[in-house]
């Protein structure tokens, strides 16, 4: 009897040990479930390829590499709302997004209505995104209001710049039915203007945009301007947008260009291990200020936690904490 009770406490004993290594090995402090050892390569969701998402992509994949030890590669995509999706599916682990629409995945909101989505957190903002109604200079449109009729794409379907779109021509009151919604990337937006197939693109992204300059070098751009009253009135029932300017220069403007904006932030899987994710968020912002796009001198450490309106996650807070000393 007492051999057999001995048997039996050293194979409980051995199935506790066994539980134990495996909790340690599988489990994070954030509630991950896998170790920094566990990854082989990392996968970020950016945009099109004719928009801001994919070349910073690029370069942030560089950085996050050298810094990890880890193979990370830019994948394109169909941008933020398909991004949030993708990440919860298992897609990718880190991704590109705008503000807003992450904020709306959080909440099951809009287009993420009964679909909260709550396996992703932030690392940080980047910079700000800038809504562009995008037409030829020839094409007669000049204001919101114009466009009643035309054929204008709207952005790929679910996409942030549809939802932003759909909240624009609101404020001007418009809806879809008034115009003829077409729902294309960047890269179809821009031949499509070239070709005379559509008449105008909306374009959320920051500028200058490589789609805008790409139409820009064949014929002359237009970007329709917001007016300050619509602006305020679209910000005081949509906070997330904020006012901004196009500056002079842009597309071979002659003058600045008001619009509105909202932000691009870089969003990761819960899963992902705090040591990991603290190294590809300092990847980020303490290589930012050599990034040669426009974008890079927006992205900063101790802005980096401006306008997050989800849960930030451990990896990132830790290293947001040590740069700006709390």
């Amino acid at each position: 009897m007492k051999k057999g009770k001995l048997r039996l406490l050293a194979v409980i004993s051995m199935i506790a040990m066994l539980v134990l290594a495996a909790c340690n090995s599988d489990s994070t402090s954030d509630g991950g479930t896998k170790e920094k050892d566990n990854y082989d390569n990392l996968s970020i969701l950016t945009g099109g390829a004719q928009g801001t998402y994919y070349p910073l992509g690029g370069s942030f994949a560089d950085f996050i590499s050298k810094e990890t030890g880890i193979k990370t590669d830019a994948e394109v995509s169909q941008a933020s709302a398909a991004n949030m999706i993708d990440l919860k599916e298992g897609a990718a682990e880190i991704a590109f997004v705008q503000t807003d629409i992450a904020y709306y995945a959080a909440n099951g909101e809009l287009m993420f209505e009964d679909e909260v989505i709550d396996e992703v957190s932030a690392i940080g903002s980047l910079y700000p995104e800038t809504v562009q109604l995008v037409t030829l200079e020839k094409s007669g449109i000049k204001s919101f209001e114009d466009l009643k009729g035309k054929k204008v794409s709207v952005g790929a379907i679910g996409s942030g710049t549809e939802a932003n779109a759909k909240q624009l021509l609101e404020i001007h009151g418009l809806t879809m039915d008034d115009i003829d919604a077409q729902n294309l990337d960047f890269g179809e937006s821009q031949e499509s203007i070239q070709s005379g197939q559509i008449d105008a693109a909306f374009v959320t992204a920051g500028t200058p945009t490589g789609a805008v300059e790409g139409l820009n070098a064949v014929a002359k751009v237009f970007i329709v301007p917001i007016e300050d009253a619509k602006a305020d009135e679209l910000i005081e029932k949509y906070p997330y947008y904020a006012k901004e300017v196009i500056p002079s220069g842009t597309y071979g403007s002659t003058e600045d260009t008001n619009a509105v904006s909202v932000g691009a932030m870089l969003v990761v899987k819960n899963e992902l291990p705090e040591d990991l994710v603290y190294e590809i968020t300092k990847a980020v912002y303490d290589n930012a200020s050599t990034l040669t796009h426009d974008k890079g001198q927006y992205i900063k450490a101790e802005t980096g936690l401006d306008g997050v309106g989800i849960d930030v996650h451990p990896g990132a807070q830790k290293y947001f904490d040590e740069v700006n000393g709390k």
